[in-house]
């Protein structure tokens, strides 16, 4: 933590990095400013206290992602879900189709498939826009069912989310880290003031209603500093596991080219425990949620089978935290299986003279390192299953002690934990990367005699 610190403190002190700094604050603070403008003709009070009921669904989720906005029905309800869709369908076309797949390795075509990305989020920003405001209407938070009203807060939503996307790329060309992971980081860190002062102000509150005993007080302290302490342990593995990796040894055959001697050097080629990052997490939830979110859009508060399965399916039932474990390791395969290709990288290392000891470059270098991949991912898919899993085990937990003794519910999401450890571990080490090239530039120049 005082590391991390210091390399913020080191970085402000270069004018270049200092502005980055200041142009990424810029756009967080316009973004935060944007989630708050309000679309006309929706009724955001009624949309509030409609997402009090939908934390469990799909919905609730998606308000996560965009810090609140969803609930409130404001101009970047949609948040950057359009984008990251449409990223991953190009990466799956990607791998499909090969010319895009030639585009990939050619500068020119990556910004092609860049510029088709952006078309495919617009159009991925209408079609949720549309599906929102019917969604709206169904439950009659829309002012004016009229047509000009429709038009008009579909283009809302629409343009919210291409002016995101932009917003984003703006961080990428100016700023400091990755843009969309900057605004998730913000929308994730924007709900925790309001969370904390939530649990302090119900305490509060009892105290000065004099509602509470002494020895509730006591237990509603202690409980706050478990939650506190719980939560440190858990940042402190996921930093751990986030920088984790498993290196395969690589060495260089030496080759004579000309007078000079080439190759020959050892190095290794590293692989993440977590290579996939949060996506297995965000499509396992999305997957397991969608049962439970179409049955409350049929019936708000079902009754009967409705009912029933919905207790079966919910956040809290065994059977929701069992799938979501085993779909976010599923996942967790598959992202790995589009995004990395051993074959390639077997082929690269033989191409340029390298190989890994005691294996015998080609088919069979690929076959060891899928071999090892698999081991790899299913370790990093049993992270992102267990640190997804284990708030609502909390929570379920917390919900059974609730109904018997009157505490309240323990909640903290495991995504957004991820997210927010994740963005800070990457930006920290853009920084540090930007501020060893600074110090190696300096002392060239020094010795070269510049300065």
């Amino acid at each position: 933590m005082f590391g991390m610190l210091e390399t913020y403190k080191n970085a402000f002190k270069v004018p270049e990095l200092r502005m980055k700094l200041i142009f990424t604050f810029i756009i967080i603070v316009l973004y935060r400013l944007g989630a708050a403008v309000p679309v006309p003709y929706i009724d955001s009070a009624r949309m509030q206290e409609l997402f009090a009921s939908q934390g469990d669904t799909i919905f609730g989720y998606l308000n996560i992602l965009s810090g609140d906005a969803f609930s409130k029905a404001t101009l970047f309800a949609l948040s950057i879900s359009p984008y990251i869709t449409s990223s991953i369908v190009m990466q799956l076309l990607t791998i499909a189709i090969p010319y895009l797949e030639n585009l990939q390795k050619e500068e020119e075509g990556k910004k092609k498939i860049t510029q088709i990305t952006r078309y495919i989020t617009v159009v991925l920003g209408l079609i949720t826009g549309y599906g929102y405001y019917v969604t709206c209407r169904n439950y009659g938070l829309v002012k004016d069912t009229g047509l000009f009203a429709g038009i008009v807060i579909v283009a809302c939503y629409s343009a919210g989310s291409a002016l995101i996307m932009w917003l984003g790329e703006k961080i990428n060309e100016n700023g400091i880290g990755n843009g969309i992971s900057m605004i998730l980081f913000a929308n994730i860190v924007s709900r925790i003031p309001s969370a904390a002062a939530s649990q302090v102000y119900g305490i509060y509150n009892d105290i000065v209603n004099k509602t509470a005993t002494a020895s509730s007080v006591i237990f509603d302290a202690l409980r706050l500093t478990v939650i506190l302490a719980v939560a440190i342990v858990i940042v402190a593995f996921v930093v751990f596991m986030s920088n984790a990796e498993r290196r395969f040894p690589i060495q260089y055959a030496k080759r004579q080219v000309g007078r000079k001697m080439y190759g020959g050097q050892n190095t290794y080629l590293p692989l993440k425990v977590n290579m996939s990052g949060v996506m297995p997490i965000i499509f396992a939830s999305s997957m397991v949620s969608i049962p439970i979110t179409v049955i409350r859009l049929i019936d708000s508060n079902p009754t009967g089978f409705l009912k029933t399965l919905g207790d079966i399916l919910g956040t809290r039932s065994p059977v929701y935290i069992l799938l979501e474990f085993a779909m976010i390791i599923a996942f967790s395969y598959f992202y790995i299986a589009i995004s990395f290709n051993p074959i390639q990288v077997s082929n690269q290392l033989k191409e340029n003279g390298g190989f890994i000891p005691g294996i015998r470059p080609g088919k069979p270098t690929a076959e060891y390192i899928t071999k090892t991949l698999n081991k790899v991912v299913f370790i990093g898919g049993l992270f992102l299953g267990l640190i997804a899993v284990f708030p609502l085990i909390i929570n379920a937990v917390a919900s059974t002690i609730n109904n018997a003794w009157g505490l309240g519910a323990i909640a903290f999401g495991g995504t957004s934990l991820l997210i927010v450890v994740g963005v800070a571990l990457e930006t920290t080490k853009e920084l540090e990367s930007h501020l060893d090239l600074r110090n190696f530039n300096t002392r060239s120049n020094r010795s070269k005699g510049l300065w």
